[in-house]
């Protein structure tokens, strides 16, 4: 059986993606690799084994293009409106709240985010199949 570890992006900027992931999900750097020419950055919280790895390439000056095949990240949280709100006062730009609804039903409650080099997160109000 298969067990997810880690989902790995490309940052531009190692000090404003830890300084973003650790503002707005509370992520810190649960390892750091430091190689001849790139980085590889380990992200954890404490509720969860999963990592965020960000890799840093040194030689890298450009943005990376995402391309149309990224979709996103997904977290969950406790209140979803609390953080809405909370991601406002920390300047991380939240998109809008929405409420997604399946057969009449609201199956997620929701809302993105973009980090530094453009990568969607979602946030999700905790509950039902995102408990």
């Amino acid at each position: 059986m298969a067990k997810p570890v880690h989902s790995m992006i490309r940052v531009l900027d190692e000090a404003r993606a830890l300084d973003f992931y650790r503002r707005a999900f509370g992520l810190e750097v649960a390892d750091h690799l430091k190689f001849s020419d790139f980085a590889l950055i380990y992200l954890r919280h404490p509720s969860s084994p999963f990592e965020v790895e960000l890799t840093v390439n040194f030689d890298r000056k450009e943005p990376y293009a995402l391309g149309d095949g990224y979709g996103h990240l997904a977290v969950v949280v406790d209140d979803v409106d609390a953080e809405h709100a909370r991601f406002g006062r920390e300047k991380l730009a939240p998109g809008p709240l929405r409420d997604f609804k399946h057969d009449g039903k609201t199956l997620a409650r929701f809302f993105f985010v973009s980090d530094p080099d453009g990568y969607k997160i979602e946030v999700i109000q905790k509950g039902g199949r995102f408990g």
